[in-house]
């Protein structure tokens, strides 16, 4: 996905839930901290963006923009891309991981923001999910340097529930003895 196609997504599911904050929580959210011309292509595969609103309890916003925009809407099927309307439960992200949003504003968004999990906190809450197209995508932002295997440690000791924190470090840390410089520290 491109930066231009990302903000059509938050234009169009801002004005469908009449909020002009969108929480982003998914792989698309590295959008909202890289363009498209910086990240490796297996980290803008996806063709999704997962949104929900901090204030939607109920899940009507993101119900509406599911319905409209959603995976084979009419959305879906003009442009070939798609807005999935998700809850807040949807990702495990660490702790804190709210106060470090990314605060993403482009006017082709026409006013819309998108509120994007830290790279950091979205690479912790793929590898959370722990699906191959999760690892993919968090394996592809390491190789690249994007995101920091310290700071990934450090996130992932503080994911909720304390198999997934020891899974997902446990994979950081056959990570980093397999692809980590020689030399080269973790903690």
């Amino acid at each position: 996905m491109r930066r231009e196609q990302f903000a059509h997504v938050l234009r169009a599911a801002s004005k469908i839930a009449d909020d002009r904050e969108i929480l982003v929580i998914g792989s698309q959210s590295i959008l909202g901290t890289y363009s498209e011309d910086e990240l490796p292509d297996e980290a803008q595969a996806s063709i999704e963006v997962d949104v929900t609103f901090f204030d939607d309890m109920d899940n009507a916003k993101s119900d509406r923009v599911d319905a409209f925009m959603g995976e084979d809407s009419q959305f879906h099927a003009t442009f070939g891309y798609y807005a999935q309307g998700v809850d807040l439960t949807t990702a495990t992200p660490p702790a804190c991981w709210q106060q470090r949003v990314v605060r993403y504003e482009s006017p082709g968004a026409d006013g819309a923001v998108a509120l994007c999990m830290d790279p950091h906190d979205l690479v912790c809450a793929k590898l959370a999910a722990f699906r191959e197209k999760d690892k993919r995508f968090s394996m592809a932002l390491l190789d690249a340097g994007i995101v920091d295997l310290d700071v990934l440690l450090a996130r992932a000791a503080t994911l909720e529930v304390p198999l997934v924190s020891r899974n997902v470090t446990s994979w950081l840390l056959a990570w980093g003895r397999k692809y980590q410089p020689r030399g080269t520290s973790t903690s």
